[in-house]
C-alpha cells in the first residue's frame, strides 16, 4: 500500500484555546485522512491523537524567551535524530510562524518586524510603571529576537508562505522585501458552534452568569496580547463613553493588572470585566452586544470572524486581516486608524443607539461569515501540500539521477 505524504508539523504547542494554533488543530483534523501529521511539539492537547504522531520536546523551565530559544534548536535536533536514526523522512515540513529555519511551508499569523514598528512607543520604560520594567525588558528582547528571525526566514524564498490575508503580504514586503511564492487563505469557522441560533438560545443564561442586565451594553474583546489587540484604544474609548450604561468585556489568558490602573484612572470601575477563557467561547459572544477588535497588528483574527457568524455587529481596525472581508457599513464597521479612540466610541455609541443598525449588521455579517468553513480551507491547503510534495520529490528523483 502506498504511505501517505508525511509531514511534519512544528509549533511549540497545539490547542484549541489559541487563534494560531487552533487554526493548525482544525487544518489536520481535515486533512487526517490524506496526510500522515508527524508533530513535533512542547504540548498537544484538543487533538485527535489516534490521527496524528506526536513527537513530544521537552519544555525548558523559565521565562518564555528562554524556552523559545530552546524550542528553536531542539525541534531540529528532534527531527534529525528521526531521520539518521529511525529512518523517519518527511515529506515537508510545516510551521505555524517562525519555528525553524528548514520549513517548506510558512503559515503567517503576524509579523513581527510590523507589529513592533507599531507597538515600540508603548514599550517604553518612561510609559509603564517601575512594577512592570521586568516583564517591558522580557517583551522587548523577544520581538527584537524574533524580528532577526524573521528577516532571515522571510527573505528565503525557498519556502511557500501561506498568508491568511493580503494584508500581511503587504508588511512581508515592506519590511523583508519578499513578495514571491505567497498565497493568501482566508480562515474557515466552526458553523456548528458559531451561528445565531446558538447564541440567541444561550444570551439569557450567559448575561445572568455574567451579571449582566438587559439594561446594560455589553462590548466585547476576545484574544490573548491585549496590547496587541488594542486594549488601550478600547479603554480610551471606554472612557469617553463611560456616562452610558455600557460595560467591556475582555476575555484571555493575560495578566489584566497592568490594565486595572488605566480603568481605574479612566473611571470606568465596575463597567470593565476581566474574564478567563472558555472552551465554550461562543458563551461570551452569547452575552455581548457588540464585538470591538480595535487590533494594532493582525493577520485574520478568528474572534471577530466568529462573532460574525454569530449574527454579532463587528468593528475591526483597518490593521486586522479580516476587514477584507467585510464591507463597512453593510456587514460591520472598519476602524481605519486603529489609535483613533474617538472615532471608535463613537462606533460604538451608534450601535448602542441604533437598534435597527445592529440587527441588520449582524445579520449581513452572519451571511458573509457563512461563505468561509474549515472544510473549504482543507481543500485549498490540501492542494497547496499535495505541489510541495510533489515538487520536492521530483527535486530527489532528479538529484539520484544526476548522482548516478
Amino acid at each position: 500500500m502506498k504511505r501517505k505524504p508525511r509531514i511534519a508539523v512544528v509549533s511549540p504547542f497545539l490547542d484549541k484555546s489559541h487563534g494560531t494554533e487552533r487554526i493548525v488543530v482544525e487544518w489536520m483534523a481535515q486533512l487526517a485522512e490524506e496526510f500522515d501529521f508527524h508533530v513535533y511539539s512542547q504540548h498537544v492537547e484538543d487533538v485527535d491523537t489516534a490521527t496524528i504522531k506526536w513527537h513530544r520536546i521537552p519544555t525548558l523551565p523559565g521565562p518564555h524567551l528562554f524556552n523559545y530559544v530552546w524550542w528553536f534548536l531542539a525541534n531540529r535536533i528532534w527531527r534529525e535524530w528521526d531521520r539518521r536514526f529511525r529512518g523517519l523522512r518527511h515529506d515537508a515540513v510545516f510551521s505555524p510562524g517562525i519555528n525553524c529555519f528548514d520549513a517548506d511551508v510558512i503559515s503567517v499569523h503576524i509579523v513581527f518586524g510590523e507589529f513592533f514598528r507599531l507597538v515600540q512607543s508603548q514599550l517604553k520604560f518612561a510609559r509603564n510603571p517601575v512594577s512592570f520594567w521586568p516583564r517591558l525588558l522580557h517583551r522587548r528582547l523577544y520581538y527584537q529576537l524574533v524580528i532577526f528571525l524573521e528577516r532571515h526566514v522571510y527573505k528565503n524564498c525557498a519556502n511557500l508562505l501561506i498568508l491568511i490575508a493580503h494584508k500581511t503580504a503587504a508588511d512581508l514586503a515592506r519590511h523583508y522585501g519578499r513578495r514571491d511564492r505567497c498565497v493568501v487563505l482566508y480562515l474557515g469557522l466552526d458553523h456548528s458552534s458559531y451561528n445565531a441560533s446558538t447564541r440567541a438560545e444561550r444570551r439569557g443564561a450567559a448575561r445572568e452568569e455574567l451579571g449582566l442586565s438587559d439594561s446594560r451594553f455589553a462590548v466585547l474583546m476576545v484574544g490573548n496580547d491585549w496590547h496587541k489587540k488594542g486594549i488601550r484604544v478600547l479603554l480610551d474609548a471606554m472612557a469617553q463613553l463611560r456616562r452610558f450604561p455600557i460595560d467591556l468585556l475582555v476575555v484571555g489568558r493575560e495578566n489584566p493588572a497592568p490594565f486595572q490602573a488605566m480603568v481605574s484612572e479612566a473611571g470606568l470601575d465596575g463597567h470593565v470585566l476581566f474574564l478567563p477563557p472558555r472552551k465554550d467561547v461562543e458563551f461570551y459572544y452569547a452575552a455581548a452586544d457588540a464585538y470591538a477588535g480595535p487590533s494594532l497588528e493582525d493577520t485574520f483574527a478568528l474572534p471577530p470572524a466568529e462573532a460574525m457568524a454569530c449574527g454579532l455587529p463587528v468593528i475591526v481596525s483597518r490593521e486586522n486581516g479580516i476587514f477584507e472581508i467585510m464591507q463597512h457599513g453593510q456587514d460591520g464597521l472598519i476602524l481605519e486608524n486603529p489609535r483613533d479612540a474617538g472615532t471608535l466610541a463613537a462606533m460604538i455609541r451608534q450601535l448602542y443607539d441604533d437598534k435597527e443598525l445592529r440587527e441588520r449588521l449582524g445579520q449581513k455579517a452572519a451571511e458573509t461569515a457563512r461563505q468561509y468553513t474549515w472544510e473549504r480551507n482543507g481543500r485549498e491547503l490540501a492542494a497547496i501540500l499535495r505541489e510541495i510534495v510533489r515538487r520536492k520529490l521530483g527535486h530527489a528523483t532528479q538529484k539520484v539521477v544526476h548522482e548516478l
